[in-house]
């Protein structure tokens, strides 16, 4: 793309990570931060809460960018579960907040918010807006800025070649393209959730889209027949939501209390009444597998 446009973008995107968040967002980051020691790099924060302003009895998320997961862990085991099934997610609370968050090596980081990998989860999420909390340095906070730079092209230079025409609306092609993301992972949110997304920051996603669309369309991934997009994008969604639930069993590992935030995420965005029981808790594994069927059978999870 031209070289005005891939500074813009990547200005764009510096200038919306680098936005100020209430302070006790930076304390929360700066203390993820020090519990990885000298292997933090940047810590990220994202998600629905960016909207909030009443943070408390919310969970926060976060990601945090690190130089080596043999560095970031004291135990090897957790080093190669990052390392084989990025990203380990773990609970946090300090100042009053409860947080959630997930590790990622600079090198996965990149990898998995560009265009050669099929996996949608961190692309779509950066994709959105976010912010740089915390960073170990200005090469440590380029490198992160560069990184998201490459989420939001990947995320249409995917989408793009699934549509019969380009949509007259910029806000359509973005609509578009969360609404496939969506489908690829387990998700509690109602049917449309891409849609009020979009409708939240509707001004930034027009701003962005001449930019983001230049590069997309540079990418090779933009231009493949659309039936091999189509296709493409099958096998993402199936394979995604397997990894939802390879994810679920090891964050069962790391994330104590895990099935509970899985009742209270499904619960705040389907509308349900979840409730864990206490074998549940005991036997976090058995009770998810468990408790999907009826999810899936009442809709409260697609």
């Amino acid at each position: 793309m031209p070289d005005a446009l891939e500074t813009n973008l990547t200005s764009l995107v510096a200038d919306e990570l680098a936005k100020p968040v209430d302070p006790r967002v930076s304390a929360l980051a700066e203390a993820i931060a020090g519990r990885h020691g000298a292997a933090s790099q940047a810590v990220l924060f994202y998600g629905s809460c960016l909207r909030e302003r009443r943070l408390e009895g919310l969970m926060l998320d976060f990601y945090l960018i690190v130089s080596d997961y043999r560095a970031a862990y004291p135990r090897r085991w957790m080093a190669a579960a990052n390392r084989l099934l990025p990203p380990n997610v773990f609970p946090f609370e300090a100042g009053g907040l409860t947080a959630k968050y997930a590790v990622l090596s600079e090198a996965d980081f990149g990898r998995l918010t560009g265009p050669e990998t099929d996996n949608p989860s961190v692309w779509a999420r950066f994709a959105q807006p976010a912010r740089i909390i915390w960073a170990a340095d200005e090469a440590a906070r380029a490198s992160t800025v560069a990184a998201v730079a490459h989420a939001a092209p990947t995320l249409i230079a995917r989408t793009l070649p699934t549509l019969e025409q380009e949509p007259a609306d910029p806000l359509d092609l973005w609509r578009a393209a969360f609404s496939l993301t969506y489908a690829s992972e387990l998700r509690a949110e109602r049917a449309g959730r891409g849609g009020d997304i979009v409708a939240a920051e509707a001004d930034r996603y027009r701003r962005f889209t001449p930019p983001v669309l230049a590069a997309a369309r540079a990418l090779p991934i933009a231009r493949q027949p659309r039936v091999k997009a189509l296709a493409g994008w099958r096998r993402t969604q199936r394979r995604g939501k397997l990894l939802t639930l390879a994810r679920l069993t090891k964050a069962s590992a790391t994330f104590a209390g895990g099935i509970d935030y899985l009742a209270w995420k499904i619960n705040r965005h389907a509308g349900t009444a979840v409730t864990i029981k206490p074998w549940q808790r005991r036997w976090p594994i058995l009770g998810a597998l468990t408790l999907l069927p009826r999810l899936l059978v009442r809709g409260a999870v697609r």
